[in-house]
């Protein structure tokens, strides 16, 4: 039985806060394709808070990461007891201890591990945060798991810990290269003449990531474990550069070989 029977209905309303683009845009046509009627607001369109948590039990904060929090607050005081109140962000801890602080209702923390250009929920990772409540965690389960999606529970602390090397190492690796190359004044038509096809993916992904800077850089510096994996890189990066520039690629195959991932 579909856990969606707590309200008596399958077809209850959902409301989106930050629906109308991005993932929250992916997760309004997903809940309509359900049968669910979705209630989407933006910046400056759309229900206000106090009547989305009227209208909606449930209610989902999908709003840049520097925003989320604020959002929380307006709306979590207007929740129910009953509802459930959910966040899209790609950091977990500050939003989950933002809505426990600020509402009476259910809490669940998601992270959805894909972009809005994903077709099909089938095979895509999903973060689970539960924090307070138990009565729709089977519901957010099942919604999602009969589609298909991987999912996995941890704990908003140990969800940004991993997110540190996940998004902001990966990110910060690619800003990085991103800007040495640049820095080269090695001319773009040059570049892609002589790119191989691994190059050209990776240019690709620098594209992205500097064509969207406020996401990117948000998940770098509001991730409290960023420090670590700095310092981290930093050293990999000198050691490694240290046995590069003296010239010996035996000894930089052998570096590789002592210390290659798992």
């Amino acid at each position: 039985m579909r856990r969606t029977t707590l309200r008596g209905t399958d077809n209850f309303p959902i409301g989106i806060i930050g629906g109308t683009g991005g993932m929250g845009r992916w997760f309004a046509d997903f809940f309509e394709k359900e049968g669910h009627p979705v209630l989407v607001s933006g910046r400056d369109r759309g229900a206000r808070p106090a009547e989305m948590a009227g209208a909606c039990p449930v209610v989902i904060v999908s709003v840049p990461i520097g925003a989320t929090q604020d959002v929380i607050r307006q709306v979590g005081p207007c929740m129910k007891r009953e509802s459930l109140l959910m966040d899209l962000t790609s950091l977990k801890a500050g939003p989950v201890r933002a809505m426990l602080e600020s509402s009476a209702s259910e809490v669940i923390g998601l992270h959805p591990l894909f972009g809005p250009s994903v077709l099909r929920l089938e095979g895509q990772n999903i973060v689970i945060c539960p924090a307070r409540g138990g009565k729709w965690l089977p519901w957010v389960r099942d919604v999602f798991g009969r589609k298909g999606a991987k999912l996995v529970e941890a704990t908003p602390e140990r969800h940004d810990e991993i997110m540190a090397v996940v998004q902001a190492l990966n990110h910060l690796d690619t800003i990085v290269m991103g800007l040495a190359i640049r820095q080269s004044g090695l001319e773009r038509e040059i570049r892609e003449s002589f790119s191989t096809p691994i190059l050209r993916g990776k240019l690709a992904m620098i594209d992205r990531v500097f064509s969207n800077p406020r996401l990117h850089t948000e998940l770098i510096t509001a991730n409290p474990h960023t420090a670590r994996v700095l310092r981290l890189y930093r050293e990999v990066l000198d050691r490694v550069g240290e046995v590069a520039v003296k010239g010996s690629a035996a000894d930089l195959a052998a570096a590789l070989r002592r210390s290659a991932p798992g």
